[in-house]
Formats: structure tokens, C-alpha cells, sequence
């Protein structure tokens, strides 16, 4: 059994040894594990004594307590209760040592709203409560530095925690500060009253606090969280400015507490708490030892005392086994002088000891300097379960107005839906406590929840049960300032040399940050510098807008793009030709929220966002007096064909964007284009109402220079309402609307039309020459009694001359 110092020793003998002196160390039992204790919220030491009269938080003692008032005070996110001296004597018990005290304020409501609403999940009990003993142990080591008298008894500076699971006992023990008689009712009878509050007053009102304190207790009803899972809960506490040990008794649901003094030298404990919780029957599970460890290493791991636990344990031994009298005899037989070989066998012996199941100094509060690449990683993979390293972390601390540490990571693979705000990435932390895991949701925004890490801060706005972080200035400054970090986090993994990081990372993690685009217009700066696209000079390799924008021409003004449904889509569109004459570089989009993020970006550095299929195409080429010739030789014909279209097309333009298709479909400026509403029809749920209006405006560009707008130009001229030259025009339009990503409303009724033109262009192209009738009749007389389909010929043939002469 390993336990230091006076722990080592157990009470019984020393009170055989000492003939009733005062114990000065206690033992862990050897066998099943009896009650211990744990320590409760830690009260102000210099406590003003009080005459005999009480004060009530909890009970329903109506004849005597005043009505009080229940306010939250939203400075101290706590519930303070103010309330009239009353005259509510101790009443004495049966036992002339033991006093009985009621609760103030009521108990049978309040307690309620602590065990069944406060808290969501129960398993916080622990938390609080270790917590509650590091302050006792805190509260201790500061004052140990001005008296050192409180700290005579030479004992270690630890937290013990042991359980009973047969009888459903659970005993935590610190070998902190204690409490008098007259804390035990200041403190424990009465809820939402922090003795560590007042202590931080206290130092901050003498002004002696030279260094920071790492007391965790912020609310007076964290104690009382042990009747979450709890029936009855005995505290014995012994305080050095005391020579007598207190044990207080409470029941949950009732509304009075008993405080005596302890008598049983075999249950004193030289300094601090010990704090017994006898669990519900449907709690008793907590009681397991493994259950405890994993609690502790969950909440509490880096709280900065050592936490020891009561755990089963074994080693591997040998033994001898009795020899088979059978075996025995036949070797007997057989050589009687032999020595026979003793067998045996291996085995494991149980037994019970202490083990620290915490670490007490996280790796966010070391130096980041002394802290090495292969420590980050593996504080990662332990902490978040994964098996590969992150990609990049971020180790820092901020300072100012807003306090706190943080180490965040970027994971090599993707685990979690996009649209997951809670993912349980960011494990939040104050004062070296865990508090929960579903805070990423007002830390970081949803498309960042991929990041992953830890947040330490002293101060966080947290509600009483800790379990909500309430809006405030101080969580959107950590806000700002945590995606600040991620930000900069991600930007070096793109400027790293190793291009093959940052590929990795966009192919997971990509369509967050486009969803950051649409999202999070206040970091457009930040997010656009990260994002990737292909393009038409770059068609295997994703390229950045830093890129783009270095490439581009001198006469370039902006940023192009297109975007479709694929890269091959995307290469052959007929929007591209004049700007590839030109060498112009053109973004490609063919993811889905590709559009909408470069929509929401609007321009990159004072580069305007264009989309070459929407009208009034500008690249800066423009010539007025050849547009002003165009026009005036085509204005008809533009006309010509709007009034055949009707309704299809807003107006018929001269096309600057062509050079080799006959015609294109443009989007209206305002309206979606192509791509945009190709992916609205497949939307499951999708508003079909909005589809017309959004694609209202389409206009018909023309090529003036292609032959097949020059014919149309003549027929125009010369023959209007020759019906080829009308069909001609409506096939020209269904063929744009393919060619231009648009979706034909009758895909059957172009197929007639091209049919149709097919039959007109080959007819008889390749039909063989009609046979002459004198061919017919030399080849009967030349197959006179040939096949049988001659004689059928020179049968019929001749009937018909006959007849027709």
C-alpha cells in the first residue's frame, strides 16, 4: 500500500500508542472500503462570532423566519438571498453534544430546484466537489505564508477519494483549511452563500493578494450539488484554528442539519475534510472505482493538487500446485530414488491502493517554448482520441481585458458534419476544471467547428450550474479573438513547403471555409486568402487568389469566372472563347458553393468578382464605331429574331464574347445564372415559385461573324417569313440554351427539330440512283429460268407492259 508521510499510519494505533492522543494520520482499509469525506464549499476563515441565533436558507420554518427575497445578481451569475436576522434558536437533540439547526431560506423548493433543474447531468457532483476541496487546500497554502501555525500538522497537500460499492459509499477527504462550528452553519447552512467568494474579497479588500489565485469555487451551491446523488451526507471537518473536530449532517428533502462534535478518536483527521456521501439506489453505480477514476480524469484532470483514488489492483505470482496422486504413483513406480519437481503455477493477488489519477500541471500553462512538437501531438491524440497528428496547432495566451489559454488544433481527417455546431471540438475549461464540451457552438462559429482544443480562462460569464455560457462582451471578445488565432493557425499550413498539408486540408476542409464566405462577413479578409479554385491555366492544380491575381494581365481589371457543373463543362462553354483569345485567366467553379462564396466575396483585393455568363460582359475592348456599324447592320435582325423568340429572351444583343459558336444564352445581371439554377431545381426542398422569377431575364447574344447569323441576316432581309428560316431561329435558340448550361423545358420537341434538320441537310445524299425501266425488262429476259424471284419478275413485268399497252 503506498500512501506518504503520516498517511501511513493508522488511527487505531496511534490512539493504542498515544492512549487517546490526538490522531495525527489515518490508513486506507485494506479490505472493502468504509465511508470517508469529502470537503464542501470552503468558508472565509475570519468569521465574526455570532450569538446564538441563526439564520434559515432552506427550510420551511414559516413561524418564526420572515418572508425573504430570491434575486439574481447578475454580477456574481449567482443566487443571493436576502434575508432578516430571525430569533430560530439551535434546538437541542437528544444527544447533549449534538445541536440542530434549520436551514435558511426553504428548503423543500430551493433544494428541489438545485437537485432536479440546476444541473443536467449528475455526474458534475464530483466535479464540484473536488473542487470545492482544492480551494480548502488553496485557501490553506496562502495562509500558511502569513501564519504558518495552520499548516503544524505535517501532512500532504492531497485530495483522496475512496468508495464503497457494496453499500454505495462514496468518501472524499482533503487535507485542507476545515471548517469551525461556526463556518460549518455559515457556510453549509446556507445555499448560494461561497465561502471562497468572501475569501477573494477579503484578500482583494486587504490588498495582500501579490499573485495570482487559483481557487476554483465561484458559487456557494456547489456543495449542495452531493444531493444530486446523495440520500444523506455527513461532513467532518477539523479546522487548525480548532482543536475540536465538527461533523455535520443533512438529509436531502430535509429541512434541518445537525452539527456535533466528533467524538470517536478512531474518526478524527488531523487537519481538513472528509466529506461521506451515502448515494441514492438508483445512483449507487457511482460508486465503482472505475467509474470514479474516469470521472476525475474527465473533470478534474489538471486540477493543480494530486488526486489519489482507491483502486484495485494485482501482480503476478507463482504457487505451488499439489502433484495428481495418480501421476505420483506412476513415477513412484518407476524410479522411486528420483526427486520429484514441485509444479506450479502463476497467479494474480489482488489488493487495494492508492493511485494518482491526475496530472496537476496542463500543458497550456507551460511555456510554449518547452513545450516540444512531439508533446502537442500526443496531448492531442489523447485528449481528442485520435490516432494521426493534427496538421497545426496553436499554442497561446491572451491578455488585457479578456484572460485565458488556449492550445488549438487542426485535424488531419474529417469527422464531422458541416453543419454540426456542436461538436464537442472545444473542451472549455476555468481554473483548470472541465466544464463542458458544448461551448464550440459560442466560441467558434459553425464553420469553424472543425477546430479542435482546449480554453482555460479565470473568468468566464458561466451561469450557477456552469453549464451555460451566458452571451456577454467578454465571450464574444474570446470569440474574436480564438477565430483570430484559427485563422492565422490555417494560414500557415498554406504557406508551409509542404504543398501536400494544405491540399489535405482543402479536400476535408474546404467547404467550411466557403461556407465562412456566406456566413462571416467580417473575416472576408481572412477566409479569402485560403480559399482554392481550378482555372483555365490551371486545370489539375488548385490555385489561390493571390495567384490569380499575380497572373493577371496588365489591361485586366477583373476577377473571371464560370461556373458549371464540371471542369470538362466548364472548359468547352462558349463564354470562354474570347477570353481565351485574349489570354485571360478564368476561374473555374465547379463546386456547388463554389458561386454563392465568390457571390458573397464580391471583389479580392479591389479585384471585382465578373461572371463571364452574365450581360454587359466589359473586357475592355470595346470600339464604338465598329459596335455602332455591327448594329446598324444587324439592329434588324436582332429584332427579326427577338419577335420569333417572344417571350424566351428578354432582347437579342451583339455578342462580345464570341468568336466561334453562332450564338449564346446570357443570365440576366441581377437574375441566377445557369449553374445557380440548375442546383435550385434540385434543391429537395426547394421553392419552384421563385425559379421564374429569378431567371426572368435571359438575353440571346449573336456572333455577327459566323456564317450561320449572316444567312439569317440575309433571310431577314429578303424572305422573313420563310417558315425554314423560322424553324432555324428556334433551333438556334434550344441549341444555345444546351450550349449556354441551361436545361431545354422540352427536350423531346428539340430532338424533332433537329430530326427535321437532319432529314432536310441529307436528304438523298447518299440515297442510290433510281434504276431505269428498259433495265428492268433486259434483266427479266437475262434471268429467263433462273431464281425462283426472276420467274416471279418475269411474270409480273410483262402483265404490266401488257396491260398498259
Amino acid at each position: 500500500m503506498i500512501v506518504g508521510g503520516a498517511w501511513r499510519r493508522s488511527v487505531s494505533a496511534t490512539v493504542r500508542s498515544s492512549a487517546g492522543a490526538r490522531c495525527q494520520g489515518f490508513s486506507a482499509p485494506s479490505s472493502s472500503p468504509s465511508a470517508t469525506a469529502h470537503q464542501a464549499a470552503g468558508c472565509e476563515n475570519n468569521v465574526s462570532q455570532l450569538p446564538c441565533r441563526w439564520f434559515s436558507i432552506l427550510s420551511a420554518y414559516k413561524s418564526r423566519i420572515p418572508r425573504h427575497k430570491i434575486q439574481l445578481n447578475p454580477q456574481f451569475n449567482n443566487l443571493v438571498f436576502h434575508c432578516h436576522e430571525t430569533t430560530a434558536a439551535a434546538v437541542d437533540t437528544s444527544d447533549p453534544q449534538c445541536q440542530k439547526f434549520e436551514y435558511q431560506a426553504e428548503v423543500s423548493r430551493l433544494m428541489d430546484l438545485i437537485v432536479h433543474s440546476l444541473y443536467s447531468n449528475k455526474e458534475v457532483f464530483l466535479r464540484e466537489l473536488i473542487s470545492n476541496a482544492s480551494d480548502a487546500l488553496d485557501k490553506l497554502r496562502f495562509l500558511s505564508v502569513t501564519e504558518p501555525e495552520l499548516s503544524k500538522e505535517a501532512v500532504d497537500l492531497d485530495i483522496r477519494i475512496q468508495t464503497d460499492k457494496d453499500n454505495g459509499i462514496i468518501t472524499i477527504t482533503d487535507t485542507g483549511i476545515g471548517m469551525t462550528s461556526q463556518e460549518l452553519v455559515d457556510c453549509l447552512g446556507t445555499i448560494a452563500q461561497s465561502g471562497t467568494a468572501k475569501f477573494l474579497k477579503a484578500i482583494k479588500d486587504s490588498k495582500e493578494a501579490g499573485a495570482d489565485s487559483n481557487l476554483i469555487g465561484q458559487f456557494g451551491v456547489g456543495f449542495y450539488s452531493a444531493f444530486l446523488v446523495s440520500d444523506k451526507v455527513v461532513v467532518s471537518t477539523k479546522s487548525p484554528k480548532s482543536d475540536k473536530q465538527y461533523v455535520w449532517e443533512g438529509e436531502a428533502n430535509a429541512s434541518s442539519y445537525t452539527i456535533r462534535e466528533e467524538m470517536d478518536p478512531e474518526k478524527l483527521i488531523p487537519r481538513g475534510t472528509r466529506l461521506t456521501l451515502y448515494l441514492k439506489r438508483d445512483d449507487k453505480a457511482f460508486a465503482h472505482p472505475e467509474r470514479i477514476q474516469n470521472l476525475v480524469k474527465n473533470y478534474s484532470q489538471f486540477v493543480s493538487f494530486p488526486i489519489y483514488t482507491w483502486q484495485e489492483k494485482g501482480f503476478t505470482k507463482e504457487v505451488e500446485i499439489d502433484n495428481d496422486p495418480a501421476e505420483v504413483n506412476q513415477e513412484g513406480g518407476e524410479d522411486t530414488n528420483t526427486e520429484k519437481k514441485k509444479k506450479t503455477k502463476k497467479v494474480i493477488e489482488k489488493y487495494w491502493d492508492w493511485e494518482l489519477t491526475n496530472e496537476t500541471k496542463p500543458i497550456w500553462l507551460r511555456n510554449p517554448k518547452d513545450v516540444t512538437t512531439e508533446e502537442y501531438n500526443e496531448f492531442y491524440k489523447k485528449t481528442f482520441n485520435e490516432y494521426l497528428d493534427p496538421l497545426a496547432s496553436s499554442h497561446f495566451t491572451t491578455e488585457g481585458e479578456v484572460e485565458f489559454r488556449s492550445i488549438l488544433f487542426v485535424p488531419a481527417v474529417k469527422k464531422d458534419d458541416i453543419v454540426n455546431s456542436k461538436t464537442k471540438n472545444i473542451r472549455l475549461y476555468v481554473k483548470r476544471v472541465f466544464i463542458s464540451d458544448d461551448f464550440d457552438g459560442e466560441l467558434f462559429p459553425r464553420y469553424l467547428s472543425f477546430v479542435k482544443g482546449v480554453v482555460d480562462s479565470n473568468d468566464l460569464p458561466l451561469n450557477v450550474s456552469r453549464e451555460i455560457l451566458q452571451e456577454s462582451r467578454i465571450v464574444r471578445i474570446m470569440r474574436k479573438r480564438l477565430v483570430r488565432k484559427a485563422f492565422d493557425m490555417i494560414l500557415g499550413i498554406s504557406l508551409s513547403e509542404n504543398r501536400d498539408d494544405y491540399e489535405k486540408f482543402w479536400e476535408n476542409f474546404g467547404k467550411n471555409l466557403k461556407l465562412g464566405c456566406i456566413e462571416d462577413h467580417s473575416n472576408h479578409k481572412r477566409i479569402a486568402p485560403l480559399l482554392r479554385f481550378f482555372s483555365s491555366q490551371s486545370e489539375d492544380d488548385l490555385i489561390s487568389l493571390d495567384e490569380y491575381v499575380e497572373n493577371m494581365k496588365a489591361e485586366q481589371k477583373d476577377i473571371y469566372y464560370i461556373a458549371s457543373d464540371s471542369l470538362t463543362s466548364a472548359r468547352n462553354t462558349p463564354f470562354l472563347e474570347k477570353l481565351l483569345e485574349k489570354d485571360y485567366e478564368v476561374l473555374f467553379l465547379v463546386d456547388p458553393m463554389d458561386e454563392v462564396a465568390i457571390q458573397n466575396l464580391k471583389s479580392y483585393k479591389e479585384k471585382n468578382f465578373v461572371d463571364i455568363s452574365k450581360e454587359d460582359l466589359d473586357l475592355g475592348d470595346k470600339n464604338e464605331e465598329k459596335e455602332k456599324d455591327i448594329k446598324q447592320e444587324f439592329g434588324q435582325t436582332c429584332d427579326w429574331i427577338k419577335k420569333r423568340l417572344g417571350d424566351k429572351v428578354a432582347s437579342v444583343q451583339i455578342s462580345n464574347r464570341l468568336s466561334s459558336s453562332p450564338c449564346v444564352l446570357v443570365s440576366g445581371k441581377f437574375g441566377w445564372s445557369a449553374n445557380m439554377e440548375r442546383l435550385m431545381r434540385a434543391q429537395t426542398l426547394g421553392d419552384t415559385s421563385s425559379l421564374e422569377f429569378m431567371r426572368a431575364r435571359r438575353v440571346f447574344e449573336i456572333n455577327p461573324d459566323h456564317p450561320i447569323i449572316k444567312n439569317l441576316n440575309v433571310a431577314c432581309r429578303t424572305c422573313p417569313d420563310d417558315p425554314e428560316a423560322q424553324r432555324a431561329i428556334d433551333l438556334l435558340y434550344d441549341t444555345a440554351l444546351i450550349s449556354s448550361g441551361f436545361t431545354p423545358e422540352n427536350p423531346a420537341e428539340l430532338s424533332g427539330k433537329i430530326y427535321e434538320m437532319m432529314g432536310t441537310a441529307l436528304g438523298g445524299k447518299w440515297a442510290a440512283p433510281s434504276p431505269m425501266p428498259q433495265e428492268y425488262g433486259s434483266a427479266g429476259q437475262h434471268h429467263g429460268s433462273g431464281s425462283k424471284e426472276t420467274q416471279e419478275a418475269e411474270i409480273v413485268e410483262p402483265v404490266e407492259v401488257g396491260v398498259q399497252k
